[in-house]
C-alpha cells in the first residue's frame, strides 16, 4: 500500500509512484521503509537504509545514494516509502530532486520541480543545486 494523495510531505512522481519527504523531528506515521540522510546513522523505529550525508553538504558517496534511490523507487510502487533528514528540506529536497530525475524529470528542471511539488525552499545550497543538475538517469 502506498501513501494517500494529499498526505503531509507526499510527492507524486511523474510515474505515479509516491514518496514522502520529511524531517525526522516531525511526528508522522511510520513508513514501510525509509531512506535516512544524515552525517551518521541513528536509530529510527522503522526499517530504513542510511546514506552518509552531512548537513548542508553532499552525500559522501554518490554511488551509495544512487543505489539507495533506485531501491526506494522500486519499493515506492507497492510500499509507503520516505526520504528523511533532520529538517526535511536540504538533503531530503536534493534526494527527491535526484529521485525525480531517475523517474524522468530532466536534471535542469528537477530543482524547480521538487520546489513546486514538495517545499519551496527544498535543495538549500548552491552545491546541492549543482549536484542535482549533474545527476543522470
Amino acid at each position: 500500500m502506498t501513501w494517500p494523495v494529499g498526505a503531509p510531505g507526499v510527492v507524486e512522481l511523474p510515474s505515479g509512484r509516491r514518496v514522502r519527504g520529511r524531517g525526522l523531528r516531525q511526528d508522522l506515521p511510520a513508513p514501510d521503509h525509509g531512506l535516512v540522510l544524515l552525517g551518521r546513522d541513528r536509530p529510527v523505529p522503522w526499517p530504513h537504509r542510511w546514506v552518509a550525508w552531512p548537513d548542508f553538504r553532499l552525500p559522501r558517496s554518490p554511488d551509495d545514494l544512487r543505489a539507495a534511490l533506485g531501491e526506494l523507487l522500486d519499493r515506492a510502487g507497492s510500499e509507503r516509502v520516505e526520504l528523511a533528514c533532520a529538517g526535511g528540506t536540504g538533503r531530503t529536497g536534493t534526494a527527491l530532486a535526484c529521485l525525480a530525475v531517475l523517474d524522468g524529470v530532466p536534471p535542469g528542471h528537477a530543482v524547480a520541480w521538487v520546489r513546486a511539488h514538495y517545499r519551496p525552499r527544498a535543495v538549500e545550497t548552491p552545491a546541492q543545486r549543482r549536484f542535482v543538475t549533474r545527476w543522470t538517469r
